[in-house]
Formats: structure tokens, sequence, C-alpha cells
């Protein structure tokens, strides 16, 4: 299994100020938000709050509108756009999960509710960080 950082995560209740300052103040390059598709939010499932994107050429920042209800509305004991997470892409998502529960490690499955293309699970590290690790479905 392979594992490697993929984009931090960051929540703000004003994410145009948020994305205007990594992108013009820091230089930071835009990433067009098509090259993230979104399923459409339900009454159960999905998020439909404002994300922007920043990249230095490698690594991702996602600049997303804070949300505190979207644990709640998936039953989901974290909530990603609470206050933000670092998150890592694996290549194998059912040997991570084997891993995350040999460690009696608790991890909400968001599935594929934020994003079509990949499957996404969030979990606490031993600090209470939020922490999202995800695989490529397209």
């Amino acid at each position: 299994m392979k594992l490697e950082f993929h984009h931090i995560n960051f929540v703000s209740e004003n994410v145009d100020r948020l994305h205007d300052f990594y992108t013009h103040v820091l230089g930071l390059g835009d990433v067009p938000p098509e090259n993230f598709p979104r399923p459409d939010e339900t009454a159960t499932r999905g998020y439909s709050g404002k994300i922007r994107f920043a990249t230095d050429g490698t690594m991702q920042m996602h600049l997303a509108e804070k949300n505190l209800q979207v644990g709640f509305k998936h039953q989901a004991a974290i909530n990603p756009v609470e206050r933000g997470h670092i998150a890592f892409r694996t290549d194998d998502m059912a040997e991570f999960l084997r891993t995350l529960e040999a460690h009696s490690i608790p991890y909400s499955d968001y599935g594929t509710s934020f994003a079509k293309d990949w499957h996404q699970v969030f979990f606490h590290d031993p600090e209470g960080n939020i922490i999202e690790v995800h695989q490529s479905v397209a």
C-alpha cells in the first residue's frame, strides 16, 4: 500500500478571502473547481459549501466553507469541514482500512459523498487532528 501527501484543507466562513490570500499574496496557483467534480447534495448526503483550490504545483490546498452540520447529516463522528484536515492519497483503500482496524482507530467513511472521483475516509491522530485518506475511483 502506497500513501502520499495530497492536500491540506482549511475551512473558513469567507472562502474567497482565504483563496485571495493564498493566490494573490503568497502567489500560489489557482486550481479551477471543474477539476474537482462533486456529487449533488441531498438531504442525507453530500456537501455543497463553497470550495476553492490553490497549489504550489505539487501540493494542493482545499479551501472549504465551514459547515458544522456535515457530520450530523452523514451520521458520522468526524466532520471534515468543521476545522480542516490534512489529506493523503492511497492506492489501496481496503488495505488502509485494515490497517486502521488493526490499530483500533475509528474512522468515518464518507465514500464518494464529497467527491465523485474519490473514496474518502476521515479519522483522528492521537492529538485529535483530522486526517483524510482517499483513493481515486475514477
